[in-house]
């Protein structure tokens, strides 16, 4: 463009309806304050845990002055899954895109954990994500909608680490679904699948590792710069979920390079 007239849109989620699963814990949350405050409907669903839950609303109403709307359940339930998706339906124009944060870490090694170990495990990390997908996903098409899904993943699935089978198999498995999922929905009209491999964070699943000093050793050794911030997954969430976004299909590590680096430590 010779006259470098560039297009870069402000709030391009402005009034649009995203369903984030998982969206009270330490990663969703931060997307929950930054979809709002960019002036899209949250729906935020959570588990079980109802005073963070308002909590967060609370926080949320103070800060950016919006308010998102709290929907409680597990959604390894096919009822659940249909109560979330069904409460951002009833809001605006209907969904128009779902985050997945959701997950176990399993922390039970491998070579202790039991068959309902591993089913728990598949049932928290792969069958749920999925089908919320599937369900947000329908509702979308009915609608001939041109949205957007974002799952959540681990660093686990993206390099090999020992011990993390129970865990990391799942969301592997979660990856190549997405994979699948944006090829099957894509095209002109489609929907947009991508997913979010975190790192160590400061948040969710990694805090009590990083107070152990279980990954000092990484930056001790320069292998990151620093632990990972919420805000760092909040951000990537926001740029997947933007209209005129151009990615799809894909998996980004969100991990200041550890799983490319860890082996120079």
């Amino acid at each position: 463009m010779s006259d470098f007239d560039y297009s870069f849109g402000e709030r391009a989620l402005e009034g649009r309806v995203v369903l984030v699963a998982g969206g009270t814990g330490g990663l969703g949350s931060a997307a929950v304050a930054l979809l709002a405050r960019d002036g899209a409907r949250v729906v935020c669903g959570y588990r079980s845990d109802r005073q963070r839950a308002e909590a967060l609303r609370e926080a949320v109403k103070a800060r950016c002055g919006a308010d998102i709307q709290l929907v409680e359940g597990d959604i390894s339930q096919a009822d659940v899954r249909r109560r979330y998706v069904d409460a951002a339906e009833a809001l605006g124009e209907g969904l128009y895109a779902m985050v997945c944060c959701t997950g176990d870490p399993g922390r039970v090694k491998f070579d202790q954990a039991s068959q309902e170990d591993l089913h728990q495990s598949m049932r928290a990390n792969y069958y749920g994500p999925v089908l919320l997908a599937r369900e947000a996903a329908a509702r979308m098409q009915s609608r001939g909608v041109s949205g957007a899904i974002v799952l959540f993943s681990t660093m686990q699935s993206v390099a090999v680490f020992e011990s993390s089978i129970n865990y990391a198999g799942p969301k592997t498995a979660l990856q190549q679904a997405a994979r699948i999922l944006a090829k099957q929905w894509g095209g002109p009209q489609g929907i947009r699948v991508n997913v979010i491999a975190p790192g160590v964070n400061r948040a969710g699943m990694a805090l009590k590792s990083i107070q152990s000093g279980k990954y000092d050793f990484f930056v001790e050794q320069g292998v990151i710069p620093r632990f990972g911030r919420p805000e760092d997954t909040a951000r990537v969430v926001r740029l997947l979920l933007e209209p005129d976004n151009y990615i799809t299909g894909q998996v980004i590590a969100v991990d200041g390079g550890l799983t490319l680096r860890r082996d120079r430590g």
